[in-house]
């Protein structure tokens, strides 16, 4: 019996990780209700309508107090305080909190009082009970102690795979992170007075240097790195997908090829679905609606003796979206007691990388539109 979801926040992450869920795991979760302030009517039209992802391939109908996916039909509150979202009535077991004003495990508790079995933050979190990057530390999960779980930031997630793999094979003794990432709800549409002056200017026309925590927080899944890692993020215009530059002195020397090897031989067996690998010419719009975590380009490896520097693509919204789906279905399982064995459970829950996931739907409207690119091109 699937468990069911709730999801409170209805945003960019809120929206994606719907889609994420209807589309990857569909008989292990089942989402019941969705608190979020704006109007069912609006929220209904922008999942339906995604300027970053197209139009979502299914019926969707709004409802007074509820909207219909492919005929599911889902409950709608708008509660400003968690503690009072009627999730035990509802029967919401698993709430994500993805707002991002519940980030501190002391208000996202909230979500516990209200009646739910457990609460996935997506967002690094404080006072959280365990961070979990899916590849990376998933084992150390214990349904019995971890109620309120951080799913880390789309950053952590597409550096932490990358700098486990160069961990294991080669030691790390410190890194330096850069990403580049693209704008966000956060950053201003044109320049406005803010605390922050480079956070004022406009996100669509500059380059704007930014604080990211992503590599710091890598320690709090690869505890052996706590300390050794710094970083930071320049905010780029373009809507979605972003990438990581990562400079790391090893422990001992590795040439290109043995690092490259390396992240092939993780993306085929103990990271597929989380880590890829390409040596392909590609650039940023390559990867939007991948669904891994973190797709290393191994054309753009350097080393110069023990210090490397490695590139990896991410789409920080559906990508992300999907590790949030994957880790509900994970503490689902939990959850349901429908665990295998450690060394399996990832592999079944991520499946096979894919660009618009599993869904038959997703997968005509991609192959359409590869079809029809395919076309163009010739003429």
């Amino acid at each position: 019996m699937a468990v069911r979801v709730g999801i409170n926040g209805f945003g960019r992450i809120g929206r994606q990780a719907l889609k994420a869920l209807l589309d990857r795991h569909p008989d292990d979760v089942e989402v019941v209700a969705i608190n979020d302030l704006f109007d069912t009517a609006i929220n209904a039209h922008l999942f339906k309508y995604d300027s970053n992802y197209g139009v979502y391939p299914g019926d969707v109908e709004a409802r007074a107090t509820s909207f219909v996916v492919d005929g599911h039909e889902i409950q709608v509150t708008a509660e400003r305080d968690p503690a009072s979202i009627p999730w035990k009535k509802m029967g919401a077991q698993i709430v994500i909190e993805s707002t991002g004003l519940f980030t501190d495990a002391t208000k996202a508790k909230a979500h516990l009082e209200a009646g739910a079995n457990k609460v996935i933050i997506s967002a690094p979190a404080k006072n959280e009970d365990i961070t979990i990057v899916l590849g990376v530390n998933q084992e150390r999960f214990d349904p019995a102690r971890h109620n309120i779980i951080s799913n880390a930031s789309c950053t952590t997630n597409g550096l932490a795979p990358v700098a486990k793999v160069l961990y294991d094979r080669f030691g790390i003794q410190r890194g330096l992170l850069t990403t580049v990432h693209s704008y966000t709800n956060s950053q201003r549409l044109l320049d406005v007075a803010a605390k922050d002056l480079r956070d004022a200017r406009a996100a669509a026309l500059n380059i704007v240097p930014s604080e990211t925590g992503a590599a710091r927080a890598v320690g709090l899944v690869i505890p052996e790195l706590v300390g050794k890692f710094g970083g930071m993020a320049f905010r780029v215009p373009t809507s979605t997908v972003s990438v990581i530059d990562f400079t790391a002195v090893l422990e001992r020397e590795a040439s290109k090829d043995d690092i490259n090897a390396a992240m092939r031989d993780y993306s085929r067996d103990a990271m597929v679905g989380i880590l890829g690998y390409t040596e392909e010419p590609l650039v940023s719009s390559d990867f939007k609606g991948d669904t891994r975590s973190s797709i290393f380009s191994g054309l753009d490896t350097l080393v110069v003796g023990n210090l490397v520097k490695v590139v990896s693509w991410y789409d920080n919204e559906y990508g992300y979206a999907c590790r949030l789906a994957d880790i509900t279905a994970f503490v689902a399982r939990h959850l349901s007691g429908r665990i295998s064995a450690n060394g399996s459970i990832l592999k079944e829950i991520v499946g096979e990388p894919a660009m618009w996931g599993k869904n038959p739907r997703l997968r005509e409207r991609d192959s359409a539109a590869s079809t029809m690119a395919t076309v163009s091109s010739r003429e």
